[in-house]
């Protein structure tokens, strides 16, 4: 019975986790389980199983007689994460520094070089896509799938926030291609400080990025987190 739910729990929770990760819920809110399970045309059984691991994920919430409600948004908690996923960075850049191969490295560096001519032309959505694709591959380097795991989700709890304060930013190409020149050179201590620095300049636009988000969240205006072809849009009710 699990093995042919299996399948469509996948689905589910892909479906649901977009939600979260969009915070198409508010924070704090409620989820109905019944009217979810309509507007995703499936039972409660695999309904429930999604929602139990999104919790697991720290996507959403469970309080015992209650129910399941969506994550918060605070600027504690996404400090939080920022500070877990500077501690991951920085572990992957040290174990990359002795096990990254300069044939692991240099499609990277070529990703890197391929894509900056464009980045200036980008939406937001495709700037913080970029940006996380450039954090996971330097976190394969690691060779570690437990960290890479972690990353990548913290990348998704933080994406919300992310792509708020990337709005009409640039990023930072010099310092991905001094991070992966310290890779290749196996300078452990430098690298781990340069990812340090580069996470936690973020930090400083964390408190407006909430700020901002939670008005949009709840003001009478559409939350577009995405601009462009395939933006995700919604008015708060």
């Amino acid at each position: 019975m699990l093995t042919k739910l299996a399948p469509r729990v996948d689905r589910i929770h892909d479906e649901v986790r977009q939600m979260a990760v969009e915070y198409r819920f508010k924070p704090g809110e409620r989820l109905n389980e019944g009217d979810l399970s309509k507007e995703l045309g499936v039972s409660r059984t695999p309904l429930r199983e999604a929602l139990n691991r999104l919790v697991a994920e720290g996507y959403l919430a469970f309080r015992p007689g209650q129910g399941f409600f969506c994550r918060g948004l605070s600027p504690s908690e996404v400090f939080d994460l920022y500070d877990a996923r500077v501690a991951v960075e920085a572990a992957a850049a040290r174990l990359s520094c002795a096990r990254a191969m300069p044939d692991e490295i240099k499609p990277i560096r070529a990703f890197i070089k391929t894509s900056d001519p464009h980045l200036k032309h980008r939406i937001t959505d495709e700037l913080v896509t970029f940006d996380e694709t450039f954090h996971m591959r330097l976190a394969a380097l690691s060779q570690n799938a437990e960290l890479q795991r972690i990353l990548s989700n913290i990348n998704g709890r933080i994406r919300f926030v992310r792509c708020i304060y990337m709005e009409n930013r640039d990023i930072r190409n010099d310092e991905h291609l001094a991070i992966l020149d310290m890779i290749e050179a196996g300078d452990a201590d430098a690298v781990e400080q340069l990812v340090r620095k580069h996470i936690e300049r973020r930090r400083e636009e964390i408190n407006a990025a909430v700020r901002e988000g939670l008005f949009r969240l709840y003001s009478d205006e559409p939350v577009t987190l995405y601009d462009g072809a395939g933006s995700s849009e919604r008015k708060a009710s």
